[in-house]
């Protein structure tokens, strides 16, 4: 008799029943941000309350110029625009509402940038979107933004522009980095951002297993944070000049393998004989600086000349992207 199959048990029921999503008065925050709808030439087509978390939104329309996307997300996907610009017309209607957060000289859209941009192609006057009190949930909706599935570069990218816009902001400045792990995911993204932001071909791919086992959220205020990761990523980016020097020698020596350059990380990879944590258990980090400057000289020594095919055929594995 085979075994009987364990029912999940049901989720408690949480949130708002239909009737308090909109029975409640709003609060003067939401009626102050009402007007400010207004005074911007846009309508408050409605006010609710969030039916999981309770929270107030407004379901408004805005002139389309009054909106950009944040300068923190990844770059426009011109195909997925152009995409979305030609299902919208065969729709007939615009059904999913962008989000939106209020700054000081208009609004922005966190989730939505695709969506707002084939509007803007198709001529729309006006888009609609679902808008936030809270300035800081545009952080935390570019954390969980599926819109488009991003790619290392995007990634990370996006989050070391966040965490500008955070250390240029007067109220969230004074806060940690550590506070924005949610927002952030990986503090890896961090400094591989600074590092792509130096240059587009960075292959960060190769680099981030290594990366992801020396670093931790600081509990330094945002700015001064950067500062250091800035400091790491220029480590980063000496060490890919180096690596690149070999795989040029390499090639030299005549490899043609697509696999040279996380070939030649893997080998001069210090961590590589350190145990990985077991599952449960917490890994403890290495040391940046230490880790990448072991790496840097082991680049500066590495020896082409004993390199064997073969050697390059048992390591296997993708090649390192250029992301």
């Amino acid at each position: 008799m085979p075994p009987r199959k364990s029912r999940k048990k049901a989720a408690a029921a949480t949130g708002l029943t239909v009737s308090e999503i909109s029975a409640a008065k709003p609060p003067k925050e939401i009626a102050d941000l009402a007007d400010r709808v207004a005074a911007d030439g846009g309508a408050v087509l409605g006010t609710y309350r969030d039916p999981y978390g309770g929270g107030w939104l407004l379901l408004v329309a805005l002139p389309i110029e009054k909106v950009e996307p944040t300068p923190y997300q990844r770059e426009l996907s011109e195909t997925h625009a152009d995409r979305l610009a030609g299902v919208i017309p065969k729709v007939g209607r615009f059904l999913d509402p962008v989000i939106l957060t209020r700054h000081a000289d208009g609004y922005w859209t966190p989730n939505g940038m695709h969506r707002l941009m084939a509007m803007r192609r198709l001529g729309a006057r006006s888009i609609v979107g679902l808008l936030a009190p809270e300035p800081e949930i545009a952080f935390r909706i570019l954390a969980l933004n599926t819109e488009k599935a991003h790619n290392l570069k995007d990634k990370s990218l996006e989050v070391v522009r966040m965490a500008r816009g955070l250390s240029e902001d007067a109220l969230m400045k004074k806060r940690s980095e550590n506070d924005w792990a949610f927002e952030f995911e990986e503090p890896a993204y961090l400094t591989i951002g600074l590092c792509y932001e130096k240059n587009g071909r960075f292959a960060g791919g190769a680099y981030l297993p290594v990366v992801k086992r020396c670093e931790e959220f600081s509990d330094e205020p945002i700015g001064k944070s950067l500062e250091a990761r800035a400091e790491r990523a220029q480590m980063l980016l000496q060490l890919d000049e180096e690596v690149g020097k070999v795989v040029q020698r390499l090639k030299d020596a005549g490899f043609a393998s697509p696999y040279l350059k996380p070939f030649v990380i893997a080998r001069i990879n210090p961590l590589r004989f350190v145990r990985a944590a077991k599952p449960g258990q917490k890994a403890p980090r290495a040391q940046f600086d230490a880790t990448i400057g072991k790496m840097l000289e082991s680049a500066k020594k590495f020896d082409a000349g004993k390199v064997r095919a073969s050697d390059l055929a048992s390591a296997g594995g993708a090649p390192a992207a250029e992301d």
